[in-house]
């Protein structure tokens, strides 16, 4: 069993817990009614990670710990700004199976070993407001930090925190900050102990860049490469999130998975496709995983929508309550089916392989060339596919297999979209443009194919409706109006691709 909680603090540093010169400014912070002494805590904590520090070098943070309030297992993972989630279990002697779970996007499956121990002697002061409310939680840490490898170094110092109180507003922090720095203390230079620790008694992190060293930033590989980079730590940072069942997670790791295709494929010329081609059918494997999961969202949304918006007179039957059932079966087994992609082995080795892509690029002569000569070139040959597969399905009279040839024209337009994404440090406004534009043709494009796979939904919920001797007008109402918006959709698409096309793609590049 864990426990979630958003943490949002600042780390200072001060020359010694002994001076609290500075504490009466605090009662002067608007908000703050008085600073309350609390017990202080004698903290102890072993921080574990990989033998090549993944987890740090992620900005993640995995400890056990005794001592004060909140003893047990702590994971720290990445938010915004000044924020972090931290997700709690009980204490154990071993890492608990399910905070091993929530690390494996970034230890891909590394042993996590003890790296470090810190040891704390922490007073604790709460910023109060006139009701007695906590606002934040000041703390002055005497640290003591010793490597548990083979060196086995020591380090100490001094710090404070400022931790803001669920549900504070963010700006007591910077009001807070403003009378400390007239103090004279100053930001921490470290964001957490243990990249404190490791950097005086370990070694360097890993590198959180994961290999940014490389071409020129002006050249076509850098900034393929810094897409590509961006990508990756977006598939690796909603991991756990996907894992948890977290709101609309599935959807963007997906997307994530989409990008970096889409990325190899249009920018082969940069990137080597005999590295890159074998990656993209391992995301293609991995977004077709969770696809499941993230269509059965968007269908039960959309159809529960329509069922709401009918008139009472027109639901006929336990219409709604099928509709749960249907949802709570399908949705499970697709979830499933994401957690057994997510803890495959198969997993593990695409995140290696994405690893390996970005600590030894596979790059192409094209690489070192002007990135918005390389760029233009990629996002126009995208377009061009584009272009062909509209041409195709526009001619075609309506049904299933112009119903195909829209859906893989709303495939291509994706991919001109991404290729845009990429390109848009080097060609700017005109390929965020042209991105935006295609974009109106996606959505188009996409609510036609929802539609698709609605009717297909409406069809099974329908038989089974029968089967079981309920009403099927409700159903065939439904399955009506979706037809109905999709020969909507068809009649719009012409005029939306014309804008879409004007400028055309060459001239609205500059090329």
């Amino acid at each position: 069993m864990v426990q979630s909680m958003r943490e949002t603090e600042r780390k200072y540093e001060v020359p010694s817990p002994a001076d609290t010169s500075w504490l009466p400014e605090l009662e002067r912070v608007d908000g703050v009614a008085a600073v309350v002494d609390r017990s202080p805590e004698e903290l102890d904590a072993v921080y574990y990670d990989t033998d090549d520090l993944r987890l740090s070098g992620s900005s993640a943070v995995l400890r056990r710990r005794t001592g004060g309030t909140d003893a047990g297992w702590h994971l720290k993972l990445p938010l915004s700004g000044d924020s972090r989630e931290e997700i709690r279990s009980a204490l154990t002697d071993t890492v608990p199976d399910a905070l091993l779970d929530l690390t494996r996007s970034r230890t891909r499956g590394a042993e996590l070993t003890p790296v470090v121990r810190i040891r704390s002697t922490r007073e604790v002061c709460h910023l109060v407001d006139a009701d007695g409310t906590t606002r934040a939680e000041l703390c002055v840490d005497s640290v003591h930090a010793e490597s548990l490898r083979a060196d086995g170094r020591h380090a100490a110092w001094n710090e404070l925190e400022v931790e803001l109180a669920e549900d504070a507003d963010p700006a007591l922090l910077d009001a807070v900050e403003k009378k400390l720095r007239k103090k004279g203390i100053a930001r921490a230079h470290s964001p957490s102990k243990l990249l404190r620790a490791l950097d005086e008694t370990v070694t360097t992190p890993a590198d959180a860049s994961d290999g940014s060293a490389g071409p020129d930033p002006e050249q076509a590989g850098a900034q393929v490469l810094a897409y590509v980079r961006e990508q990756i730590r977006a598939l690796t940072a909603l991991d756990p999130a996907v894992r948890r069942n977290r709101p609309d997670s599935v959807h963007k790791m997906r997307v994530a998975c989409r990008r970096l295709r889409s990325c190899l494929r249009s920018y082969r010329s940069v990137l080597d496709r005999d590295v890159t081609d074998a990656i993209r059918g391992e995301l293609k494997w991995l977004a077709g995983e969770l696809g499941a999961e993230r269509d059965q969202e968007v269908l039960m949304e959309r159809l529960s929508a329509e069922v709401e918006a009918l008139p009472e007179e027109l639901v006929l039957g336990p219409v709604a309550a099928r509709l749960r059932v249907w949802n709570v079966v399908d949705s499970t087994e697709s979830h499933l089916r994401s957690l057994d992609a997510l803890g495959s082995r198969r997993y593990l080795d695409l995140l290696d392989a994405l690893a390996v892509l970005l600590e030894r690029p596979p790059l192409r002569a094209k690489a070192a060339k002007d990135a918005g000569k390389v760029m233009a070139k990629a996002v126009l040959k995208e377009y061009g596919r584009l272009a062909g597969r509209m041409t195709d399905a526009l001619e075609l009279s309506p049904g299933p297999e112009r119903d195909v040839a829209l859906h893989e024209a709303r495939k291509a337009a994706k991919k001109v979209r991404y290729a845009t994404e990429v390109a848009r440090p080097a060609l700017g406004k005109p390929a965020k443009s042209l991105g935006k534009r295609v974009k109106a043709v996606q959505k188009v494009l996409g609510d036609h194919q929802d539609s698709v796979v609605a009717r297909g939904a409406l069809r099974d919920l329908a038989v089974a409706a029968q089967t079981a001797g309920e009403a099927g007008f409700t159903w065939g109402l439904l399955y009506g109006t979706e037809q109905a918006r999709a020969e909507n959709r068809e009649r719009e698409l012409p005029s939306v691709w014309d804008l879409a096309s004007e400028p055309g793609p060459r001239d609205a590049l500059g090329r």
